[in-house]
């Protein structure tokens, strides 16, 4: 398999979103054509997200969505905000080389972190988590606003 990773243009649109919206029903989250757009604007734009591909063999197979953000302890820090392998691509290394391309543009920019979260019974990705990152325990709680 050929795997060029490279950042998201405006020509990817409809495999970006097919991707997309693997990842929405994967987490069972909805999400209005709207809003697919407004992500999609924002990522091209590169509005404070950003995005990447992976192409095998010409077709996209993968997305990783990231952002930079500041902290009380450091100006920059990098977070893996989605990542999705389509299912006849995984296993093959794609979700670990978007996860390597992020990282460089974590080090282009200066981050002292870069982090990701993911849900408990996600075996399968924290399979891959476990080689490529350290689990530090944390328990993510979520506010109603």
């Amino acid at each position: 398999m050929n795997l060029l990773i490279s950042p998201l243009s405006a020509e990817d649109r409809s495999s970006w979103e097919a991707l997309a919206r693997g990842y929405k029903a994967f987490y069972q989250t909805e999400v209005s054509a709207a809003e697919y757009d407004t992500a999609w604007g924002r990522l091209l734009e590169q509005d404070g997200v950003f995005g990447m591909g992976a192409r095998a063999d010409g077709v996209m197979v993968g997305i990783a969505h990231y952002l930079f953000h500041t902290s009380t302890w450091a100006p920059e820090i990098c977070y893996l905000q989605d990542l999705f392998v389509s299912p006849q691509a995984r296993g093959k290394g794609v979700a670990r080389a978007l996860i390597e391309a992020v990282a460089a543009r974590a080090r282009q920019a200066g981050a002292a972190r870069y982090y990701w979260l993911t849900q408990e019974h996600n075996a399968a990705a924290r399979a891959l988590y476990d080689k490529v990152g350290k689990f530090n325990g944390f328990i993510r709680y979520d506010f109603p606003l």
